[in-house]
């Protein structure tokens, strides 16, 4: 007020007052704590206790182990997945399984489980505080309280199933859950068995008809057979095919044969007729007659060249010697041509046989294409035969297979008892102790509250307010003010990373709030900044001159040039710093161009793991190198991943205009339709970043805003290139009208 005094309405509370009539009263709040603590204690103890047990069965498939046509690999297993488990779950709740325990364990005469035998339920249904049950059977009032005190769940990440149970009697909720595994065992091997049964039923007259049908087919190949008049030849083909290959085979051979003995002639013949020696032929060398004549005639000459150092050579004894080594020599080649006739005989015996072969050859050739054709017929029986065959195979060994697991205990239950439920010795409630302490807690709690607010709405708790210092005087003794709290700045480096972004808030919302922005002039239509039409306004300074007069804080950069435009977009940022003001760029660009400007590394985590949820919001914020900006690289992380949660992209932009006075979105080359998923609104500022002025992207542009929505639009040039096209707004107007 301007006289300094405090109206009728100034008033303080008085906290001493306040706590005063809680210690006034501190006899009756611990009379009254000590009497809610003795009835909470006496009513647990006259409450009746509940016990709880719990057994575990695993799921797992189950064969017998004396099942030998159980194959490696067979996929008959049932599909142990989650749906799977969740079915068993709900077979052990059902009503079926639950009757059939109750009339094993003989429920039904436990007043426990018959809510209508119990006084305090009369009472209620007498006074139409609790529906009647009467209108139910035994078995279905059984049914309903035993599903209240089950719980049967699936334990994490497991094929375990938990069976839980409450009950007044210790013993009988142990015994709830074991009788339940069991009949649940029992219920499952039931249904394998009935299975079985089933299959064994059905195979039956299908494996006679199989029977038939292959014994028909079988006697039709043997009819066949014996009417083409068609030899058993094994597996290797028919009889006249493999009279046609030994024949081919036989034929080789000779015609190697023949042309290794006319070889052989023709090198002795050859050795024989230029008079050269033919010992090294084989056939010659091999020879036994051979080998005689000329030991002979070594043996001769041997002796000759002994004699010749004794005698003279007119000697008689040398004569006689010369006239054998002659008779020798003529033996030899006798010898030689006898060979070379064997061998000429052997190669005429060959060609003959080569021509008694080509004929059978071709005899052959006309017996297996006769066969062939008439196997045609012989093979479409052997293969209905063998698929009737095979199939018949394949049903006897499932029949073999189903009648071994009809009888009883030959299928166990896919379920295997990993704990069985044991009598529990405390009872789970009531929990005296704990009980009797929240009471004693809860009753002093509103008791202490009861009296502050009583002493609040008697007015006995409140107080004049202290009178208001008047403008222009200070108290006689008042000390100097302390200064205000420093406002976090966010670009003082890399303090910046150890701050979250929701103390900068809290600091900024601490401040004086900001005066209004003055009213901008009225826009051309389309709300578009007052720019004039000067290739000066348009440049950088121009635009950050707009913006802090405008107090813009956000605006959304499409740079369509690429590189250029976002070069500029970081020019903006440190201009926009450099005139005090604390400004962050978000790199949304594809070349990472300003983050690779302003960081000090382009993988530092940035706005695509904020997205993601991989980094902190601190983590994200970094400095520029060369100005107070900040920078919010692109990221680590995959930009189509971190798109899934471009919902949460305008919360991030609308915290971080919180704590900012201006937060720069470059889009780079992206187009105008994809901006309009990242912005808030159509009403957001989208700054055109256009260093070298292009009149027909411009006009592209325009159209692609007005059609988006977009009304708030800016553009950046440079200032030495050329000049943006005359009545460029008027175009924008024009475009957003359309």
């Amino acid at each position: 007020m301007p006289d300094g005094t405090v109206s009728q309405q100034d008033v303080d509370i008085d906290l001493k007052q306040l706590f005063g009539a809680i210690w006034q009263r501190k006899l009756r709040i611990l009379a009254l704590t000590a009497t809610v603590s003795a009835l909470a204690f006496v009513g647990a103890n006259l409450a009746t206790p509940s016990y709880q047990s719990e057994a575990r069965i695993l799921i797992e498939p189950r064969a017998p182990a004396f099942s030998k046509t159980e194959q490696a690999g067979s996929d008959t297993q049932p599909l142990l997945d989650e749906l799977n488990i969740a079915s068993q779950v709900q077979v052990l709740s059902s009503a079926d399984l639950i009757k059939r325990v109750a009339k094993e364990l003989n429920l039904m005469g436990l007043s426990e489980f018959d809510s209508s035998r119990s006084l305090s339920n009369r009472i209620l249904q007498m006074l139409h505080l609790k529906k009647s049950n009467a209108d139910q059977t035994p078995e279905e009032r059984v049914v309903d309280k035993f599903v209240e005190k089950l719980q049967v769940y699936q334990v994490e990440k497991s094929r375990v199933i938990g069976i839980q149970f409450t009950s007044e009697d210790p013993k009988l909720a142990a015994a709830i859950p074991n009788t339940m595994m069991k009949i649940y065992s029992l219920m499952q091997s039931d249904a394998k068995i009935d299975s079985n049964y089933e299959a064994t039923q059905w195979l039956e007259p299908e494996i006679a008809n199989l029977r038939k049908k292959v014994e028909e087919a079988e006697k039709k190949v043997a009819d066949y057979r014996a009417m083409k008049d068609i030899p058993q030849s094994g597996d290797t083909g028919s009889f006249a095919s493999q009279q046609l290959k030994d024949i081919s085979t036989e034929l080789a051979r000779v015609r190697s044969d023949g042309a290794s003995a006319t070889a052989r002639a023709a090198a002795v013949r050859n050795a024989l007729s230029i008079g050269g020696s033919a010992e090294t032929l084989a056939d010659i060398a091999n020879s036994a007659m051979m080998q005689k004549l000329k030991e002979t005639e070594s043996t001769i000459k041997g002796q000759i060249a002994d004699l010749s150092t004794t005698l003279m050579n007119n000697h008689p004894r040398l004569k006689a010697l010369r006239s054998q080594l002659g008779g020798i020599q003529v033996q030899i080649r006798q010898e030689t041509t006898k060979i070379l006739s064997s061998i000429e005989n052997e190669a005429k015996v060959a060609k003959l046989r080569e021509d008694e072969l080509v004929r059978q050859l071709d005899a052959a050739k006309v017996d297996a294409a006769r066969s062939s054709e008439q196997e045609v017929g012989l093979k479409a029986l052997d293969r209905e035969a063998a698929a009737q065959r095979q199939l018949l195979e394949t049903y006897l060994a499932r029949y073999r297979e189903a009648a071994s697991r009809s009888g009883k205990n030959s299928s166990p239950a896919d379920a295997r008892v990993i704990s069985n439920a044991i009598e529990a010795r405390e009872p789970t409630f009531p929990k005296i102790l704990p009980i009797t302490i929240i009471a004693a807690l809860a009753t002093l709690i509103l008791s202490s509250v009861t009296i502050l607010l009583m002493e609040l709405f008697s007015g006995r708790a409140l107080k004049a307010a202290t009178p208001l210092v008047p403008p222009g005087e200070r108290p006689a003794k008042a000390t100097a003010p302390a200064p205000a709290a420093p406002l976090p700045a966010l670009d003082r480096g890399p303090e910046a990373k150890a701050r979250s972004i929701e103390k900068a808030t809290a600091a900024l919302a601490a401040r004086e709030p900001a005066p209004e922005p003055a009213p901008a002039s009225e826009p051309v239509a389309v709300n578009a900044p007052p720019l004039k039409e000067d290739a000066g306004e348009f440049s950088v300074e121009g635009v950050a001159a707009h913006i802090l007069a405008s107090r813009i804080p956000v605006i959304y950069g499409l740079s369509p040039t690429g590189d250029d435009g976002s070069t500029a977009m970081v020019m903006l940022a440190r201009e926009l710093a450099e005139a005090g003001r604390s400004v962050i760029l978000i790199d949304m660009t594809g070349s990472l161009l300003p983050t690779r400007l302003m960081a000090a590394d382009r993988y530092l985590p940035g706005i695509t793991d904020l997205l993601t949820g991989d980094a902190a919001f601190g983590d994200t914020i970094h400095s520029d190198r060369l100005s107070p900006a900040h920078i919010m690289p692109r990221g680590r992380a995959e930009l189509a991943e971190a798109l899934k949660g471009a919902e949460r992209l305008s919360i991030i932009i609308g915290a971080l205009a919180d704590a900012y006075d201006v937060v720069l979105v470059e889009c780079g080359a992206a187009e105008v339709s994809g901006l309009s998923r990242l912005t808030r609104s159509t009403a957001d500022h989208v700054l055109l970043s256009l260093p070298v002025m292009d009149e027909d992207r411009l006009n592209a542009l325009i159209g692609d805003c007005a059609d988006a929505g977009f009304t708030e639009l800016m553009l950046m040039s440079d200032a030495r290139a050329v000049s943006p096209p005359k009545g460029w707004l008027s175009k924008i107007s024009k475009g957003v009208a359309a």
